[in-house]
């Protein structure tokens, strides 16, 4: 017995497309020179979860992002890395302590995680029925 189509609610799961690789949230990452603790272990292994909408927020009432604008990657890298090396429990002082490079190496992880998805929806071609998929977001920089 065939199954009718089936529409999908706002707010509900929509069925996964075939193929479509299961949404990433976390993404390990090795820092170019690494976290030298107090006690002298160095770290440089790490995770970094996706960033939610509370992650981007919360900081901007952090009173040391107030008083410093640059200090919104601190706070924000220290919500969103999950573990350096043995340390589970990463925060805004860690961050502070890392060398430039790995900061740096750490704000261009975040961006590419967080600011490179994608807009695809899967369409068909009237005439013969192929189906693929359309990125909706437009051609790439540079591209025409």
């Amino acid at each position: 017995m065939a199954m009718a189509p089936r529409s999908i609610s706002a707010g509900e799961p929509s069925p996964a497309s075939a193929g479509e690789p299961p949404l990433r949230t976390e993404f390990a990452f090795r820092l170019p020179r690494g976290y030298l603790d107090e006690s002298g272990t160095l770290h440089r292994d790490g995770i970094m979860r996706l960033a939610t909408a509370r992650d981007e927020l919360v900081p901007l009432r952090d009173d040391r992002v107030r008083e410093n604008a640059a200090y919104l990657t601190v706070v924000l890298l220290g919500r969103v890395i999950t573990r350096l090396g043995g340390i589970t429990d990463v925060h805004a002082g860690i961050v502070e302590d890392l060398f430039a490079t790995d900061l740096a190496f750490l704000q261009d992880l975040y961006r590419r995680v967080n600011s490179e998805g994608h807009a695809r929806a899967a369409v068909a071609c009237p005439d013969c029925g192929h189906k693929f998929d359309v990125d909706l977001s437009g051609s790439r920089l540079g591209e025409s």
